[in-house]
């Protein structure tokens, strides 16, 4: 509960920061940023338990949740707490206090306050269902990318920026807050859960035109760029960061918001991510190989991705070393032979490898010959079951730099 509002509280507090004012829920001005900030730095000591009222203590500001309307209490430092004991509107019908046109509520209880609270902001979550979530994996990327401050150089402003890393925050409700609490003196505290439609609507769309915003940046670029692996990796992230305007575009849906124009699927970023493969040779030179067993081995690999292998002077060379040497094993009849394999694929217009892969094994015989026929036929089969899955994980994290 302390991470899920705390990440939250962050969120909005970027938000707030990168926007200046939102609109109030009473369609006001709004408040200035040093309002959102210390509304959120409230909820921040709140989880962290400093200044949380007791069950029987007042509110923030003495007033009870029956004495200030909705419009006010969003002026508030934090949920209002209820002390009063005549159970609140808003327990047994939400919508009465909260009303549909204005907000998306959703109303959670348990024993204690904090998991009312987490009760609440899961079942304001539970409304959207799965279409809101993106997949944990693109999630994954999405969000490590923005940490890491890949997405840095592809924004045009610091203003963007806020807000893109507003918008990594996928397991929140960006602009839900707990707006109530109430203790019914007994067992029980119940807590509201808020999103305010104008408010919501607002955050989201602002995130998704700075995603939008990143992607027009990555797809710009010249054909030579284009079909290289920087170019893959552009196309790549640009369809985690689609998927993740899709989740956002679902979201405003559902709250009857407009969407902005030009949302497009991740898919057709994917496919053109695998028509690039198939637009760049990868050369794959082997040394010491045996009937080219090696060479095929590592070109169906590249073939099951899309590459195609070969090529005069290609940018891309899988640069591959064979060394097989006896083994002289004492009071062991059979002949034995050792390959050490090394297979570095290189961009050669950088002088870098981009993914080395090592291979090393033993294998006997009653001849020597055989022994080492042994070890190629290892050879391939180990390359067979490892490298593609290697080559495909690399392409999967590989996240495009500015340069």
């Amino acid at each position: 509960m302390k991470i899920y509002l705390s990440v939250l509280c962050f969120c909005l507090l970027v938000m707030f920061s990168a926007c200046g004012s939102s609109p109030s829920s009473s369609g006001g001005s709004g408040a200035s940023s040093a309002e959102a900030q210390a509304s959120a730095q409230a909820a921040l000591n709140r989880m962290d338990g400093q200044g949380q009222p007791p069950s029987g203590g007042s509110s923030s500001g003495g007033q009870s949740a029956q004495s200030a309307p909705p419009a006010q209490q969003s002026a508030q430092q934090g949920p209002v707490v209820n002390t009063g004991r005549s159970k609140p509107a808003w327990v047994d019908s939400v919508d009465s206090v909260y009303g549909k046109a204005q907000y998306v509520a959703a109303v959670g209880y348990a024993a204690d306050r904090a998991m009312a609270e987490k009760n609440a902001l899961a079942n304001l979550t539970a409304f959207f269902g799965q279409s809101i979530k993106a997949d944990q994996t693109i999630t994954n990327t999405y969000q490590e990318a923005v940490r890491n401050g890949v997405t840095t150089g592809w924004t045009d402003n610091l203003a963007v920026q806020n807000t893109i890393k507003t918008s990594a925050s996928m397991d929140t409700l960006i602009g839900a807050e707990i707006k109530e609490v109430w203790f019914d003196s007994r067992s029980t505290h119940y807590a509201a859960a808020v999103m305010e439609k104008t408010k919501t609507a607002q955050l989201y769309t602002e995130m998704i035109l700075a995603n939008q915003n990143i992607i027009n940046n990555l797809i710009t670029m010249s054909p030579a760029e284009k079909n290289s692996l920087e170019g893959f990796s552009r196309y790549q992230f640009a369809a985690t960061i689609a998927d993740i305007n899709t989740s956002y575009g679902n979201l405003l849906r559902l709250i009857d918001a407009a969407v902005p124009a030009g949302l497009v699927s991740g898919n057709e970023y994917r496919l053109e991510a695998q028509n690039i493969t198939k637009a760049i040779p990868v050369g794959v030179t082997v040394t010491n190989d045996k009937a080219g067993r090696i060479q095929g081995a590592f070109a169906k690999s590249l073939s099951e991705l899309g590459f195609r292998s070969g090529g005069n002077n290609a940018r891309y060379v899988l640069r591959v070393n064979i060394t097989v040497s006896p083994v002289d094993l004492p009071n062991n009849p059979n002949k034995f032979a050792r390959m050490e394999l090394s297979a570095n694929l290189t961009d050669t217009s950088a002088g870098a490898v981009l993914l080395p892969y090592n291979y090393n094994n033993r294998e006997g015989h009653n001849s020597q010959a055989e022994a080492e026929n042994r070890l190629f036929l290892s050879a391939e089969r180990k390359i067979s079951e490892e490298y593609t899955k290697l080559l495909s994980d690399y392409l999967s994290n590989l996240l495009p730099k500015k340069r």
